[in-house]
């Protein structure tokens, strides 16, 4: 039997994609999954070389049977890195692989519980076209912070968020400030950008979550009342109608 370096690179390239999949797979249940899929598989492949066919045909059902247990499990982690393929297909750029490996495959345990809760909220704001004002700190040392707004110093969760900005609270209105996984104040009153370059669809929502960027380093996420549109703020830059996915990202970012 001849092995070329392609084989053993072969080899290899699926090696280190198996191990990184069971790494990020291990410690929940889907891992007894992938482990007996992959056994299967290599059983199956062990007595198709050696011409068991029987055998091979037996086991090859059960492969068939696991691999489509797999894409039913996967389903949404499968759908999200055949978009991130296309997107890239479509940009020229194929960083595929790495993207896949560290950011598709996720278990709700892994992501930030603040992260999923802001970002819930967000996207039911976003389609009750409910105006939102959020700023990510570090601290209250910014101008005005701590003096402004209501303090509420409770644990951030979607339906909390839903409430503050409900057109029918009295603290909807202002800005609302998040600092590691504590809301800490609502209805803060922040400073407007006077940046003309602002784009004119820009409302008075946007133009605060400008400037308290200019001044800190405080992260803004704003929902649009008038569109519904999501947007994200930071160092005086604005960048306006982002979908779902990239307020996730932006989420991840500044929760560290």
């Amino acid at each position: 039997m001849t092995i070329r370096l392609w084989d053993l690179l072969d080899i290899l390239i699926v090696a280190y994609i198996i191990f990184k999949v069971y790494k990020l797979l291990k410690g929940s249940l889907a891992i007894y999954i992938f482990v007996g899929v992959i056994f299967l598989f290599a059983t199956w492949r062990l007595v198709t070389v050696l011409k068991m066919d029987l055998l091979s045909t037996l086991l090859g059902q059960f492969v068939s049977v696991g691999v489509i247990a797999v894409v039913i499990i996967f389903q949404p982690e499968i759908r999200k890195f055949l978009l991130v393929i296309g997107n890239n297909a479509m940009k020229g750029n194929f960083p595929f692989f790495k993207r896949f490996l560290n950011k598709v495959i996720r278990t709700e345990q892994e992501e930030n519980p603040v992260v999923t809760q802001i970002h819930s909220a967000m996207v039911r704001m976003a389609k009750d076209r409910t105006g939102a004002l959020i700023v990510i700190v570090d601290d209250l040392n910014y101008p005005g912070l701590e003096d402004s707004g209501i303090d509420i110093n409770a644990n951030v969760t979607k339906q909390l968020i839903l409430s503050i900005f409900n057109k029918e609270s009295p603290l909807h209105d202002g800005a609302m400030l998040i600092q590691k996984d504590k809301i800490l104040k609502a209805s803060c009153i922040l400073p407007v950008s006077d940046n003309i370059n602002v784009p004119p669809s820009a409302g008075l929502r946007h133009r605060a979550a400008l400037g308290i960027s200019e001044m800190s380093s405080a992260r803004t996420f704003v929902v649009s009342e008038e569109t519904g549109k999501m947007s994200y703020t930071e160092r005086g830059r604005i960048e306006m109608n982002i979908d779902e996915e990239k307020i996730l990202q932006y989420l991840r970012e500044a929760m560290g």
